[in-house]
């Protein structure tokens, strides 16, 4: 079944690759000039196609060809057409960077949307430093770092993960909880964060259980019982899930399969959203949760709109939004309004225009870009619904400033990010010194 899935996701990489191949192939042809070729401000679009990955990227890659077509309708940026130019990393973390540097020294892109997993991220920041382009990554993520280069669109943990427990702890009564994730710089670095956040809410080292699988993972068996077994001490337990990829798949249908119900141990998922939800019976997960700055269910005019966009663009009237498409959204045209700010697409201008940049977000409030290139975002929970939606069970009033770094770790809480005042995306407020010592 799983190689089905992922011959599936390969051909659908196969197909959309030479998809984008056309769009940009156009007027490409016999008559064409270097000069045509300078009309286009190109725009890279750097998502795994194929991989464990695919699942989660692909949409993400036709989200960008759907807003760059809008754009392109309302006439470009400075008088100019973009381009889309799709590459396929393939959830291979090395061929990301390698990727990263052909977009930007080889088809001389503005600016890159892309990345998913932290391992990619940190894998193409010295390309982005070293060539001195923009990446625009929109995906939740674990915080401690912000870059000049880089403009985090996602959620910082402080928007999600910490959001997410104290919700459990409130209002499901959470005592004990599972820290279980997939083996990479994500799920560690967020995990360390919430374990440090729990103990000073006073939870025992003996009721935080923290487990790690790989990419893709497919043998849940074990790992659920080991849950069930945690579960059974008498006390309220949840599950913090950071699982990312296909792995959700198999991990999910056990717990169903080991009758895990959300009234017993209800698990809030970080990475799971309507899109990876498509391929699963979700009648057995009804109840279980999602933290998320983004819902397809919120009810606003803006976001009935952007549904309404994204099946015509797909020709298919079942296909789902999630959180990451609406982040690349929010970060796409923050670019375009900085562009027009700048009046060029040069990445060390339009950098300096972006902090201050706002963009009215899906969900009836306004994201704005702070100095650390983090955004404001509302906070939204969600339960799984029956065919894969979520009911949102709690929002925050207002919209929450992302931070770069965790106030809950000793290396980090005195560090600042301020690419506007400090020039610094690590300062320390104790040494008063730029480089985090």
């Amino acid at each position: 079944m799983r190689a089905t899935r992922r011959a599936g996701w390969r051909a659908w990489a196969r197909a959309t690759l030479t998809a984008a191949a056309l769009v940009t192939g156009l007027g490409a042809g016999p008559g064409s000039t270097g000069a045509r070729a300078q009309e286009t401000v190109k725009v890279g679009i750097l998502h795994s196609l194929s991989g464990t990955m695919a699942i989660s990227e692909t949409t993400l890659k036709d989200a960008m060809l759907m807003l760059i077509a809008e754009q392109n309708r309302k006439g470009g940026v400075l008088g100019r057409k973009l381009e889309p130019v799709v590459v396929d990393p393939a959830s291979n973390w090395p061929l990301f960077a390698e990727k990263a540097r052909e977009l930007i020294a080889k088809d001389k892109v503005a600016a890159v949307f892309g990345c998913w997993t932290s391992v990619s991220r940190k894998s193409v920041l010295p390309v982005f430093k070293e060539l001195d382009s923009i990446l625009f990554y929109p995906v939740q993520y674990e915080g401690e770092e912000s870059e000049r280069n880089v403009f985090y669109t996602g959620a910082a943990p402080n928007q999600q993960a910490i959001p997410a427990v104290d919700y459990l702890m409130k209002e499901e009564g959470i005592e004990r909880w599972v820290l279980e994730g997939t083996d990479y710089v994500y799920p560690r670095t967020t995990n360390k964060i919430l374990e440090a956040y729990l103990k000073s809410k006073g939870v025992k080292p003996e009721d935080i259980s923290i487990n790690y699988t790989p990419f893709g993972q497919s043998d849940w068996q074990t790992r659920v019982a080991a849950i069930k077994a945690f579960g059974t001490a008498g006390r309220k337990t949840a599950v913090v899930s950071t699982i990312n990829g296909d792995a959700n798949v198999p991990f999910y249908k056990e717990l169903a399969n080991q009758g895990v119900k959300a009234t017993d141990i209800p698990v809030v998922a970080f990475s799971v959203g309507e899109e990876e939800l498509a391929g699963i019976d979700t009648k057995p997960l009804v109840g279980h949760l999602a933290a998320w700055n983004y819902f397809q269910s919120v009810d606003t005019p803006e976001n009935a709109a952007f549904i309404a966009q994204w099946r015509a663009f797909t020709k298919n009237g079942r296909r789902v939004t999630n959180d990451p498409m609406e982040a690349h959204y929010i970060g796409f045209n923050m670019w375009v309004k900085a562009v027009e700010k700048a009046g060029t697409t040069e990445p060390d201008k339009v950098i300096a225009a972006l902090p201050g940049i706002e963009q009215k977000n899906l969900t009836g409030g306004t994201a704005r870009m702070l100095p650390n290139h983090h955004v404001t975002k509302p906070v939204f929970i969600g339960e799984i619904k029956e065919g894969g939606q979520f009911d949102v069970v709690f929002r925050t009033e207002d919209l929450i400033p992302g931070e770069a770094w965790s106030r809950q770790l000793d290396g980090s809480k005195d560090l600042e990010a301020d690419w506007v005042t400090l020039n610094c995306g690590n300062y320390n407020t104790k040494t008063k010194k730029c480089g985090g010592a």
